[in-house]
C-alpha cells in the first residue's frame, strides 16, 4: 500500500464505530447504516485530498455521512421521515462540538427558509407545534379552529415543508 492508502485505512480504524453510530442514530436501521458508512467512507476516500484540516477529521466525515443519508433517503422516497428527522433534529440539544453546531445551524437556516415560504396558516400551526410545544387543542383554542383542523392543517405544513426541502 502506498502512503495515502495506509493514511486512510487509520483514518477508517479510527473514525469507523463512530460513523456508524452517527448514521445508525439517523436511520434507524443497522443494515442501512453498514451500507451508508461504506458509502461514506469511499467518498471520504475520493475526496481526501480536499480535505483542509479546518475542522477535526469526525467532523468532516460526519458532513459527508449526513449528505448521504438525505441523498438515502431521497432516494427512498421517505420523504415523511426526512421532515420528521429534521424536526427532531431542531429539537434535539445541541453538541458542543463546532462541527455538528454549524451543521444544525445550517439545517435550521434550510428549514427557517422553508417555513418563511410556505402559507402563513400552515407555518402558523407549524411554529406552534414544534418550537411552541403546543397541543393540538392549544393550537386549535389560540387560532380559533377545530383540533381536527389543527392536525390537518399541521400534516399538509409538514408536506409543504417536504417539498420545499427535497426541491432546494
Amino acid at each position: 500500500m502506498n502512503r495515502p492508502e495506509l493514511e486512510f485505512e487509520q483514518i477508517y480504524k479510527d473514525h469507523y464505530k463512530r460513523v456508524y453510530a452517527f448514521l445508525l442514530k439517523l436511520c434507524r436501521d443497522p443494515d442501512a447504516a453498514e451500507d451508508l458508512t461504506q458509502e461514506t467512507f469511499y467518498q471520504a476516500y475520493k475526496s481526501l485530498p480536499r480535505y483542509n484540516g479546518r475542522c477535526e477529521m469526525f467532523t468532516w466525515l460526519a458532513a459527508i455521512a449526513k449528505n448521504i443519508f438525505f441523498k438515502y433517503l431521497r432516494r427512498k422516497k421517505s420523504e415523511s421521515m426526512l421532515i420528521d428527522l429534521y424536526i427532531t433534529d431542531l429539537t434535539a440539544p445541541i453538541s458542543e462540538e463546532p462541527g455538528y453546531r454549524l451543521m444544525r445551524e445550517v439545517d435550521i437556516s434550510r428549514v427557517r427558509r422553508a417555513i418563511a415560504s410556505i402559507p402563513k396558516k400552515y407555518s402558523e400551526v407549524l411554529i406552534l407545534r414544534i418550537y411552541g410545544e403546543l397541543s393540538y387543542e392549544e393550537i386549535a383554542k389560540k387560532l380559533g379552529i377545530s383540533v381536527n383542523s389543527a392536525k390537518v392543517i399541521f400534516f399538509r405544513a409538514k408536506n409543504y415543508i417536504k417539498e420545499v426541502l427535497l426541491n432546494e
